[in-house]
């Protein structure tokens, strides 16, 4: 089975060692994983400002650069939504294809490869687990990024706010910062006691370590891919 890893802007810029994790974890599970070097932006920016001849541009590229992918996966919900669900308007010629093999990293883990437990890295922890709104509402991705924490060993803790959007929303947090920075802070004030926060979107991380930063506090923020890998404990 071969996976070409779509590593996504944030990853790349804030994420690395999440994205080399995620690759780690592949191979771990028997995955030969590629990275197609000539790969850029989904568009998913330029889509939501209204830019569709921009991001129609993005699709076209992206669908060219990953069209001998047998899978794509993606550890962030909001590109993988991105390709799943509007690729198909953006690219009638490849866009379907590209669409069909496209998967978040956690569903690719549970849906494809069968896999519920990676190993005990994170027993004894607690860890609080934010769904990003593109993972959650439009790929249907709930149940998998969790069941693979507890798989690991960890004590998912439940949390009111969990499926709550953070505020970041791409360009939502750049023209209304004063609504963006209160979602955030609302999430953060629900918090219970744990050791972490970790989710499956990298702008969604950023957006909620950026808030406690400015406020003074100390919890942890982790991507999911990461955090997995510390669960197989290799």
């Amino acid at each position: 089975m071969r996976v070409s890893l779509f590593v996504t802007c944030v990853g790349d810029q804030f994420f690395a060692d999440a994205c080399a994790d995620a690759v780690r974890l592949l191979r771990h599970l028997g995955v030969t994983v590629d990275f197609p070097e000539a790969q850029t932006c989904c568009g998913q920016p330029a889509y939501n400002a209204g830019y569709r001849q921009e991001a129609e541009r993005m699709a076209r590229h992206t669908a060219r650069v990953f069209d001998s992918a047998e899978y794509v996966v993606l550890p962030s919900g909001s590109c993988a939504n991105m390709l799943r669900h509007h690729y198909p308007g953006l690219d009638d010629a490849s866009g379907p294809s590209i669409a069909a093999r496209t998967w978040e990293l956690s569903e690719f883990i549970v849906k494809v490869l069968g896999v519920r437990e990676l190993g005990g890295g994170l027993k004894g922890l607690r860890w609080a687990y934010h769904h990003g709104c593109h993972a959650l509402r439009e790929l249907g991705v709930e149940d998998e990024p969790v069941g693979l924490l507890r798989g690991c060993g960890a004590e998912v803790v439940p949390w009111s706010a969990d499926q709550e959007c953070c505020g970041f929303g791409g360009l939502f947090s750049a023209k209304l910062p004063e609504v963006s920075t209160a979602m955030a802070d609302h999430k953060l004030d629900t918090l219970p006691a744990i050791d972490g926060v970790t989710s499956a979107d990298g702008g969604c991380l950023l957006q909620l370590a950026s808030r406690s930063r400015s406020r003074g506090g100390s919890h942890r923020f982790e991507h999911l891919a990461s955090l997995l890998w510390q669960g197989v404990g290799a």
